[in-house]
């Protein structure tokens, strides 16, 4: 079976672009979603890299299977987190819809986490 972490890396870094187009284009509740797809394809990657498999979307359990102590890689993952359902879907507020409720700071934040994330996957996966 063929090794795919380069795959999941080169996805995780064109979510990472795309976050930061969607910031550009003040799509902000879209550029922290795209940053934890970043963040959890550059994760996905660095276990593929290990010969494991991940399933599910949370960074913070990802993280964990790693076995990361990484105290600012792990805080990263938990804000991260934060961004899978309530950036795309109304019920997830009492009223309005996410785009009322993300700002440019927001995912700022978001950028800023998914680079630690991305840039530590990078740095251990195994060739």
């Amino acid at each position: 079976m063929a090794r795919r972490h380069l795959d999941w890396m080169a996805q995780a870094e064109r979510d990472l672009k795309h976050a930061k187009g969607a910031k550009k284009l003040e799509d902000f509740e879209w550029s922290c979603f795209a940053a934890q797809q970043a963040s959890e394809k550059a994760l996905k990657a660095l276990i593929e890299s290990c010969n494991g498999k991940a399933f599910g979307h949370s960074l913070k359990s990802i993280v964990k299977l790693l076995d990361i102590k990484d105290q600012e890689l792990y805080e990263a993952a938990l804000r991260l987190d934060r961004h899978y359902i309530p950036t795309r879907y109304p019920n997830g507020y009492e009223d309005g819809f996410p785009g009322e409720y993300y700002s440019v700071k927001d995912a700022d934040q978001a950028l800023a986490d998914a680079q630690i994330i991305i840039e530590y996957c990078k740095a251990n996966l195994r060739k």
